[in-house]
Parts: structure tokens; C-alpha cells; sequence
């Protein structure tokens, strides 16, 4: 055979292939996760190159520049009507751009300045071999107690990579809300996963604790990642595709063209109810919902404070978007089926979460079961399948981040000789050793309470109420108990703060730099705003509760 039939063989075999079409990426759309993303790169580059000296203050001004950033490009692209009128699909509709989405995000930003600001915090311990230390072990990859930590802790090391991870971790969040079809959110899940994992294992105290909450988390969590990939299997089998428009238009039965590949499995309800099932379940274990519960406690303990308020707040913005969008986009037509369901859980979840509380004699395993039945009262609002169920989640979890952080923030500052002092015996007479930061904590105990003239009230009304008019009026009853139950411990730790004798050897409050203080102050600021004055925000969630279809 010549080598010229061997050409005209080969540009015969070539020709028939269409040119590969270049991806269309909006990128003006995508900016707030491109920048954070960029950030965090950034900050990879910075632990490599910049002296170990500098690292610190370089790795906090690139984190709290870009997050400043991204949230004027979210604010920016609200303006411009990417939440109402140009609503749209970006990125060859693998990211949706709207309301909830754009709502989230800014949220999520502003929850990551202040977890940064709790991050850099190094006024708290005092001073170890003539350096100033965080919250975060001097060299993560050295054994406890082993000669070679005690070595890094004397040569004054910092454990600066925690900011990029950070921003990593935030650059997930970003999506999961905002993904429109199965594989994004897969990928934005494990993005903002594995990040929080390595977070929460390297505490500068009480080290093997903080490991061991990791490896609880990392193994809980990669089988509820297993979960929900095997139910996007499922999901695609069903529909043939892996976009959201596609598997809602298969349930609602108006496909048009079938995949040939897939005709005989298309269609099939077993294939839907337990795909649906599964890649739900994923999304209830990140929000800490009963009964995927069980790594909440452990994990809030064992973190560091600032991984725990950071992660308390953001991962349940993050999922509770998630869940929302899968819901009311792509399962609309099951409303049916997953409503009980979901009732059941809500109801499991408010009650547990309260009652487990009661029991509890550590503070932050307390702000667990609260956070646990927190997740509770915000599925209350996902259930109502109305507009307002929608804008009373998203005001629900904006005023609950402020809330959570804040709290977390105020558990930096009790401290003993072994750190934080965190047994609740220990805050006995805490107010008339230190007024203020008790009362500061009493307000964010109030607010999760659900008191009136807290935003925590304001958010409870809401989505009770949207609940309410869902036709969930069963529901709402639950949750009125559960939050008189859950009344009981926040008001036992205020009567324990300001009614007890404060013990001669208890602990004592450390005089935070102003980083803590803005994260601690901001907190208050929301809380009391949104308490008093709701209407506006509850009105700018209202005009954020449209999802792209």
C-alpha cells in the first residue's frame, strides 16, 4: 500500500469530524468565584515563595482583599439585574445565575471576612517564645507532642496555609448554590469538603482531639459524598442527563427526544425516587440534619473555634442553597413524594437537636445540638413550596450566619490554662467578672432562641409562617415546641453567666486584637438590625426567591 493511499485513506477517515467547539464562559458572571479561586491560588504561591515571616500578614491582606472583591462583584451583578430580570444560566449551563444564588454567595462572602478575621486573631494565648500564636498548630504535619512540634513551636511557626484552604473552601460554597446540573454539584461539593477537612484537624491545642474530629468527618463525609454520586448515577440513568431543565422536564413528562443509548432505562420511577433519595441525603448530612447527624457534635468540639464557627455558618448556607435549588428546580414534579419525607426529617431534626441539648455540658457541643436544631426550623421554610418559603430560608440562613459566628467568636475568648474553656462550669459568674463579652454572648443565646427583637425572631416568624400558608401547619407546631424547649438551655447558660458565683480559680476573658472584635461586633450589629428593622431585608430576599428554570 503507498504512503499516498495511506494519506487520502487518512483525510477521508478526517474529514467527517466537526471542529470542536471553544466553551462559551461568561466570565463577568462567574467573577466572585473567580476571583476567590484566583485568591486562593495566589495564596499557594505565597507560602511557597514569600519568607516565612511575612507569610501571615500577606496571606490576610490577598484573603480579606479578594473576599471584599468578590462580594462587590456579587453586589455588582445584583445591580445589574442578575437576580430579577436578566436571570440566566452562564458557563454552557453548568452554573445558574439568579437570585438565591447571588443572595447566598454575598452571604457566604461576608460569613468568610469574618472567619477570616477570627482566623488571624493572635492576641488570645499569651506570647509562646517571644511570638504571637493563633488558634492553629505550629507545624500541622508534626506528630503531637513529638520533638519536632516543640522544635516549631520555639522557632515561632505558623501555620499560614490556612488561609488559602479557606478561600478554597469558600470558592466551593460559591458554586454548590449556584450549580444547574448533577456533576457541578458533585465537584463543588468535594471542592469545599476537603478543605474543611484538613481545617478541622489542626488545632493548636488539644491536638489529637482536633485530629480525631477530622478523620470522623473526612470518613462520615466521603460516604455521604459516595451517596450522592451513586444517586446522580441513578438520576442520570432516569433522565439521560446530568442538567437540572432536563431531569425536571423527564418528571414533568414533557421530553421530547429520547437518548437511544438510555431508552430503556429512561423513565423509570425506581431509578428516580432512589437517585432523588440519595443525592437528598448527601445534602441533608451537610446541613446536619437528622439522622445524618452524628459527625455534628464531634466535629464542632474537636475544630478549632474559628474552623467551627466558620464551617457552622457557610456549610449551611452553601447546602441549605444546594437543597433548595434541587428541590424547587429539578423535583417540583415529586412534590408528592419527598414532602413527607422531608416533614418527617424536619420534625426528627427540631426535636432531637433541642432535646440532645439539654444534656450537654460543653459549650460548643451545645451550639452543636442548637446548630443541628436550627437545621430543623430552616426545613420547616424549604418544605412550604411557595415563593415565600424560598425568601424566608434565604433571610433565615443570612441572619443565622451572622449569629453563629459571632457566638463562636465570643467561645475564643473564655480562657484557662489549657486554652479555651469550654465546659460550661466554667462560665458560671461569668458576668460579673465580664460584663460585656456575657452580654454580647447573652444576645447571640437570645437570638437563637428566637426572641423577639433579635433577628433570630424575625427569622423563625418567617419561615414559620411561610410554613404555615404551605399547608405545614403541623409542622409550625413542632417547631413553636421545639423552641421552647430549646429556650431552656440557651436561658440556663445566661442564668448560669449572670446568677452563679463566679469560682476564685474559674477562667479568665482575654483581651481580643480588633479582628475579633469586628467579627464579634458586626454579629451583634446584624443580629439587633434585623431584629428590630427586618422589613428590608426581608424584602430583598423576597425579590432574591426566583429560581432560573
Amino acid at each position: 500500500m503507498s504512503a499516498t493511499a495511506v494519506h487520502s485513506l487518512w483525510t477521508m477517515a478526517a474529514d467527517p469530524i466537526d471542529k470542536i467547539d471553544a466553551p462559551k464562559i461568561e466570565y463577568g458572571q462567574l467573577s466572585p468565584t473567580l476571583i476567590v479561586i484566583g485568591a486562593a491560588i495566589i495564596g499557594i504561591l505565597v507560602e511557597a515563595f514569600v519568607p516565612r515571616k511575612s507569610r501571615y500578614y500577606v496571606q490576610l491582606f490577598v484573603s480579606v482583599v479578594a473576599l471584599a472583591a468578590a462580594f462587590a462583584a456579587v453586589v455588582g451583578l445584583a445591580a445589574s439585574g442578575y437576580g430579577t430580570t436578566k436571570a440566566g444560566i452562564a458557563a454552557m449551563g453548568a452554573i445558574a445565575v439568579d437570585g438565591p444564588s447571588l443572595f447566598l454567595q454575598g452571604t457566604i462572602l461576608l460569613a468568610g471576612v469574618l472567619g477570616v478575621f477570627t482566623f488571624a486573631e493572635r492576641r488570645l494565648d499569651p506570647v509562646a517564645h517571644g511570638n504571637r500564636v493563633d488558634s492553629f498548630a505550629a507545624q500541622a504535619a508534626s506528630v503531637p507532642g513529638s520533638d519536632s512540634e516543640k522544635a516549631a513551636v520555639k522557632a515561632g511557626f505558623a501555620t499560614t496555609e490556612v488561609f488559602p484552604l479557606l478561600l478554597f473552601a469558600i470558592g466551593g460554597m460559591l458554586v454548590f448554590p449556584s450549580a444547574n446540573d448533577l456533576l457541578t454539584l458533585f465537584i463543588a461539593l468535594e471542592v469545599f469538603s476537603l478543605p474543611l477537612y484538613l481545617l478541622c484537624a489542626v488545632a493548636r491545642r488539644k491536638r489529637i482531639m482536633s485530629q480525631e474530629a477530622a478523620v470522623k468527618y473526612f470518613l462520615l463525609g466521603a460516604f455521604a459524598s459516595a451517596f450522592t454520586l451513586f444517586g446522580i448515577a441513578l438520576l442520570y440513568g432516569y433522565a439521560g442527563s446530568v442538567s437540572y431543565a432536563t431531569i425536571a422536564r423527564v418528571v414533568d413528562g414533557t421530553i421530547g427526544t429520547v437518548n437511544p443509548a438510555l431508552a430503556d432505562t429512561m423513565g423509570n420511577d425506581a431509578l428516580l425516587l432512589i437517585g432523588a433519595a440519595m443525592v437528598v441525603m448527601g445534602l441533608l448530612f451537610k446541613v446536619g440534619a437528622v439522622p445524618f447527624h452524628m459527625w455534628t457534635p464531634d466535629v464542632y468540639q474537636g475544630a478549632p473555634t474559628p474552623v467551627t464557627g466558620f464551617m457552622a455558618a457557610a456549610t449551611k448556607v452553601a447546602a441549605f442553597g444546594a437543597l433548595l435549588r434541587l428541590l424547587y428546580v429539578v423535583l417540583p414534579g415529586l412534590r408528592w413524594d419527598w414532602r413527607p419525607v422531608m416533614m418527617g426529617v424536619a420534625v426528627v431534626t427540631m426535636l432531637g437537636g433541642a432535646i440532645v441539648a439539654i444534656t450537654q455540658t460543653d459549650i460548643k457541643r451545645l451550639l452543636a445540638y442548637s446548630s443541628i436544631a436550627h437545621a430543623g426550623f430552616i426545613l420547616a421554610g424549604v418544605i412550604a413550596t411557595t415563593p415565600d418559603g424560598v425568601s424566608s430560608v434565604l433571610f433565615y440562613l443570612g441572619a443565622y450566619s451572622f449569629v453563629t459566628i459571632g457566638a463562636f467568636a465570643v467561645v475564643t475568648l473564655v480562657r484557662d490554662a489549657g486554652g479555651e474553656a469550654t465546659h460550661l462550669s466554667k462560665w458560671a459568674g461569668l458576668g460579673r467578672r465580664s460584663p460585656l463579652v456575657a452580654a454580647v454572648f447573652a444576645v447571640f443565646l437570645l437570638a437563637f432562641a428566637g426572641i423577639p427583637l433579635t433577628s433570630g425572631f424575625a427569622g423563625k416568624f418567617a419561615v414559620f409562617k411561610a410554613a404555615a400558608e404551605g399547608g405545614a401547619g403541623a409542622l409550625v407546631v413542632v417547631g413553636v415546641i421545639s423552641s421552647a424547649i430549646a429556650a431552656f438551655f440557651y436561658i440556663r447558660v445566661i442564668v448560669l453567666m449572670f446568677f452563679s458565683e463566679p469560682r476564685p480559680e474559674g477562667p479568665t476573658v482575654a483581651v481580643p486584637s480588633p479582628l475579633t472584635m469586628t467579627a464579634i461586633g458586626v454579629g451583634v450589629a446584624v443580629t439587633l438590625v434585623l431584629g428590630v428593622a427586618p422589613q428590608y431585608f426581608l424584602d430583598l430576599a423576597g425579590q432574591a426567591g426566583v429560581f432560573v428554570r
